[in-house]
């Protein structure tokens, strides 16, 4: 015979584990640092002036 489940916990578990997935990603998405934030920025901006640099002009 197979185990008795009580599928209200394992319903609830699930939604547990969805729940922590999207809090993972909350943390990678928003959990960045006044700093960081700051480089990522800074680097953009030096990227985007490095391309616009290399640009050859049109005639």
């Amino acid at each position: 015979m197979g185990d008795v489940v009580n599928l209200r916990t394992v319903r609830k578990a699930k939604a547990r584990a969805s729940k922590d997935v999207a809090a993972q990603a909350n943390r990678a998405k928003f959990g960045r640092t006044k700093n960081e934030k700051l480089r990522e920025v800074q680097e953009a901006s030096r990227l985007a002036r490095m391309l616009d640099g290399a640009k050859r002009e049109e005639p």
